[in-house]
C-alpha cells in the first residue's frame, strides 16, 4: 500500500518553520518527511538554506515520524567519512528512524568547496566509493581506505544505532537508476515514471521500496496558486542539465526569466480542487511508489495541511 508523507523544503523555509511544518504535517496525517539538504537555495527569491544536520535534530525531538534527506551529495562540500558520522548519529537519536537519501549533486551547493565540477560519469563513480566507505564506518570497526576519490586514515564512528541506516540513492538516467538499483536499498526520484521503477528493479533492486515527490500549491483560487509556483518555483521548467552545472541562484534566475509561467507549473497541482491533487498523488500510486512525498509550495502551509487533511489524503488512503 502506498502511504503518502510530507517534504520540507529548505530552499522556502527557515529553522524553526520547518518544524513548526514537520508537526503540522504529523496532526495532518501525513506518516513520514523528506528534508531537502542545500547550501544555496536555488533563486533568492526562495528565501532559505538552513543546515540541515542541525534541523534534522530539531525534528527528531519535535515529532516521531521517520525522516528522510531528499537528498544529501556526500561527494564534495562534504566528505562522506562526515556524513556518514552524521547520519550514523541521526539514526541514534531518532531511534532508527532515519533514512540517507544520497545523490550526485548539483553544482550549485558543491562548488563552494571546489570549482571544478566533473562530469556525471565521475560522480557516480564517486557516489558508489562513497556508499561503500560510509557502510563500512556503519559497522563500527577501524576503517582505513585509500581509493580513486577519498582517502580515509583509521577512522571509527563511536555513536551508532542498533542498525545502519539504509541508504536510498536518486535517480533519473539510466545510469543513475542502474547504480540505485546495485547499492542502494531504496530508490528515491521525482516523477512518476512506471518505467524508471522498472529499470531500478531490473537493476537489482526488486523488493526494495521506492520513493516519489513532487510539489503542490494549495491556495483559494487556481491562478494565486500558479502564480506563486512561477514566483517560487520557475526552475521546474528549466530542462536539460543546467540543474546539475550552474554555480549559482543569480544564474538560475537569469534562466527562470524564460520559464512561462505554464512551464513553471507543469504538472503541479494547483489551486483549491481536490481532486487535482488526488490526481497528481495517484500518478504516482499507479507508477509503482511505495511512498509519496508532497511540499506545498508558498506560505500557505496551515490552508495546505488542513485541506489535505479533510479533503486529499481520505480520498487517497
Amino acid at each position: 500500500m502506498t502511504t503518502f508523507r510530507y517534504f520540507l523544503s529548505c530552499e522556502e523555509h527557515g529553522p524553526q518553520e520547518l518544524v513548526r511544518q514537520a508537526k503540522a504535517a504529523e496532526r495532518a496525517g501525513f506518516e513520514a518527511l523528506w528534508i531537502s539538504d542545500h547550501f544555496h537555495l536555488w533563486l533568492d527569491e526562495q528565501g532559505q538554506s538552513p543546515f540541515v544536520w542541525s534541523v534534522i535534530g530539531a525534528l527528531a525531538e519535535a515529532t516521531s515520524l521517520p525522516i528522510t534527506t531528499a537528498v544529501t551529495c556526500p561527494l564534495i562540500r562534504v566528505h562522506p567519512a562526515i556524513i556518514a558520522q552524521a547520519a550514523a548519529t541521526t539514526a541514534a537519536l531518532t531511534g532508527g528512524r532515519f533514512r540517507l537519501g544520497v545523490g550526485t549533486g548539483e553544482a550549485l551547493n558543491e562548488h563552494v568547496i571546489e570549482s571544478r565540477w566533473p562530469p556525471a560519469a565521475e560522480r557516480l563513480d564517486m557516489l558508489e566509493e562513497a556508499v561503500d566507505l560510509m557502510r563500512k564506518l556503519f559497522t563500527g570497526e577501524l576503517v582505513s581506505h585509500h581509493g580513486r576519490h577519498y582517502d580515509v586514515d583509521t577512522a571509527r564512528l563511536y555513536t551508532l544505532p542498533d542498525e545502519p541506516p539504509p541508504i536510498y540513492m536518486s535517480g533519473f538516467g539510466d545510469k543513475s537508476i542502474e547504480l540505485a538499483g546495485r547499492i542502494a536499498d531504496g530508490y528515491i526520484s521525482t516523477g512518476p515514471s512506471a518505467e524508471s521503477i522498472a529499470k531500478f528493479h531490473k537493476a537489482g533492486g526488486a523488493g526494495k521500496p521506492s520513493m516519489g515527490g513532487l510539489k503542490a500549491c494549495y491556495a483559494a483560487d487556481e491562478a494565486t496558486a500558479r502564480r506563486t509556483v512561477h514566483r517560487l518555483w520557475p526552475t521546474q521548467g528549466i530542462k536539460g542539465e543546467a540543474a546539475q552545472i550552474l554555480p549559482l541562484p543569480r544564474h538560475f534566475e537569469q534562466l527562470a526569466e524564460t520559464v512561462t509561467e505554464e512551464q513553471a507549473v507543469g504538472g503541479t497541482p494547483c489551486g483549491p480542487d481536490p481532486e487535482v491533487h488526488v490526481r497528481a498523488l495517484r500518478a504516482y500510486v499507479d507508477a509503482g511508489f511505495d511512498e509519496v512525498y508532497v511540499s506545498q509550495i508558498g506560505a500557505e502551509q496551515d490552508a495546505f495541511f488542513d485541506f489535505y487533511q479533510r479533503q486529499v489524503l481520505p480520498a487517497v488512503a
